[in-house]
């Protein structure tokens, strides 16, 4: 049974970092990668106030108007001292009218955390839900986390949003500071990325 007749997929977003992280993960499958900015597809706005919510909403809507069997991803930061959020609404804290700033979104979370009196560590995980939808209705669901804590100042230059205030467990330098390639071998989206490569191998091969 092949589920990716063309030997192509879809990616439902116009984030160029995100993108690359796809591609980096996904390099050794025999996939054409396109993404919704590829394709001229607009992105729909994220209404739902859950991470499958939004995934499902971005990946049923572009696979629908592509034809092609379409990944959908909703991600964000949860900080457990502030009732996990940013959350869902990750992105929402970056937001200008000129566009999105990260260092804002950065900025907030700390100031949001000295306002809470808590005591560090001010423990937090990044969440990536994937919802693969096919031309034929059918979806798959796959989930990822990377736990660890929040840190200031910012560190690093590397990754993207909310990268250079996150240490995962087990290490002593943020997302920010590592590479890409030892970044993707522990992040929240390699661990849902891992779950879509065994069901795609276990259907294709």
């Amino acid at each position: 049974m092949n589920n990716f007749p063309d030997n192509k997929i879809l990616i439902a977003t116009h984030n160029n970092g995100k993108l690359e992280e796809f591609k980096q993960i996904l390099k050794d499958l025999d996939l054409l990668i396109l993404s919704s900015k590829d394709l001229n597809l607009d992105e729909p706005k994220e209404t739902e106030d859950t991470f499958i919510g939004n995934a499902r909403l971005k990946s049923r809507t572009s696979c629908n108007k592509s034809k092609l069997p379409c990944l959908g991803d909703d991600s964000g930061l949860e900080v457990h001292a502030l009732g996990n959020q940013p959350g869902v609404y990750t992105a929402d804290w970056a937001y200008t009218k000129n566009g999105r700033d990260f260092n804002q979104a950065m900025n907030r979370v700390w100031n949001e955390l000295l306002k809470s009196k808590q005591k560090e560590p001010f423990t937090a995980n990044f969440v990536c839900t994937l919802v693969l939808t096919f031309p034929n209705g059918n979806e798959k669901i796959f989930e990822g986390r990377a736990s660890g804590k929040i840190t200031w100042p910012m560190r690093g230059i590397g990754g993207h949003g909310y990268d250079p205030i996150f240490i995962p467990d087990g290490y002593n330098k943020t997302f920010g500071e590592m590479s890409d390639l030892e970044k993707n071998k522990i992040s929240h989206r390699n661990k849902a990325l891992k779950k879509f490569i065994s069901f795609y191998n276990d259907y294709n091969n």
